[in-house]
């Protein structure tokens, strides 16, 4: 993966960083939000993008 595709995604719940990922920016504009597993709140929660 490039350096400048990857983003970080971040718990909105414990503020603690996760998961790494990568999209397209050019298509992409606004900041990327998913449901994911953290393992420190131990269970789904929402993350969003990060800078």
């Amino acid at each position: 993966m490039s350096q400048d595709n990857l983003i970080k995604l971040e718990c909105t719940v414990c503020k603690r960083v996760n998961y790494h990922s990568s999209k397209n920016k050019k298509t992409l504009k606004n900041r990327l939000e998913m449901q994911k597993y953290c393992k420190h709140c131990k269970k789904r929660t929402p993350h969003k993008e990060t800078k």
